[in-house]
């Protein structure tokens, strides 16, 4: 089992992430602390926020107070929602948030079923949480529910196994689950400047994007259209609006995205390790499959653009690093 352990400032937009996954039926509240649950299901952020806000006083000092782990098992694990809920508490026990008010929800949006836990790291005192050493009493945590409840290790698995993306296979059907198993975390977890960056990527996995742009009773309209591709690059089946998936794969939802990640990928200079890793492959490549080769040694895939005399006039390449 993977830990991620996430901290920020923002406790609204960690519950709303949780929240658009129970709004869509890919998520569901498994259990809470120190917070009300509804009875119903219907979760409700404003509501949480109170509850939340209620148990830290009006001020502190700690800067990032949000406490926010996904835990994500093995995908051949067989856990009852249940279990899983008493695996969300028993970590958040042993980590010291035992006495914390957290709520736990179980997503089921990348094609298996993974944790999500949302707390606060200041008591009811505004004292910070303790955090020495968390990421390694994480791991330790981890592994000792891995032999309680029998589970898949972790240990030798890279942390990105968490959220490894696969493409979608037509043979399987459910074309809308694997398609949605695929967009929902690329969108979050890769930078893209551009639609054509994004379609790039979507092509990795077997997806295909058409932008639709017009105007209806008097009024412009832009949306998006997903479809699954064969292994020839057809399009394969109905194509489905981006509505069906959420707003964060939308239209609007793209632009803020491609906004962040221009700004991040020149803040943080992500660009370097992609131009030094095509700089090397290219040296003492003799053929494009040796380059290819070479470059997905460093975890980068490159796709070229050829004229109708199959002479290369670009390429895009995308570094999943």
């Amino acid at each position: 089992m993977v830990a991620k352990i996430n901290i920020g400032s923002n406790l609204y937009g960690a519950l709303a992430y949780n929240q658009e996954k129970v709004d869509e039926g890919l998520g569901k509240i498994l259990g809470s602390n120190l917070v009300f649950e509804p009875a119903d299901g219907q979760f409700n952020v404003s509501e949480s926020m109170n509850d939340f806000m209620q148990f830290v006083p009006a001020h502190f000092r700690t800067e990032k107070p949000v406490f926010h782990v996904s835990l994500n098992p093995h995908p051949d694990d067989r856990l009852s929602d249940d279990q899983l809920a008493d695996i969300g508490r028993e970590y958040m026990e042993k980590l010291g948030y035992g006495n914390q008010p957290y709520l736990i929800f179980k997503h089921e949006d990348i094609g298996r079923e993974h944790l999500h836990i949302v707390s606060l790291r200041v008591d009811s005192e505004g004292k910070k949480i303790d955090s020495f050493k968390e990421h390694e009493r994480s791991k330790a945590i981890t592994e000792d529910l891995e032999r309680k409840y029998n589970l898949h290790p972790a240990e030798g698995q890279k942390r990105s196994e968490g959220w490894e993306l696969t493409p979608v296979d037509i043979s399987k059907g459910d074309l809308k689950k694997q398609i949605a198993s695929v967009i929902k975390p690329l969108a979050s977890m890769y930078h893209f400047q551009s639609m054509g960056e994004y379609k790039a990527v979507l092509s990795l996995y077997n997806i295909n994007v058409e932008e639709l742009k017009g105007e209806a009773k008097g009024k412009p309209y832009r949306g998006l259209l997903y479809s699954a591709m064969d292994s020839e690059g057809n399009k394969v089946g109905n194509p489905l609006k981006s509505s069906i998936f959420g707003k964060s794969v939308g239209y609007d939802g793209l632009e803020k995205r491609m906004e962040k990640s221009t700004e991040r990928i020149k803040s943080k200079n992500l660009k370097a390790h992609t131009l030094k890793a095509v700089s090397e492959a290219k040296q003492g490549s003799q053929s494009e499959s040796e380059f290819r080769a070479k470059l997905r040694q460093q975890g980068i895939d490159v796709l070229f653009r050829r004229n109708d005399e199959g002479r290369i006039y670009g390429a895009t390449f995308i570094d999943h690093t």
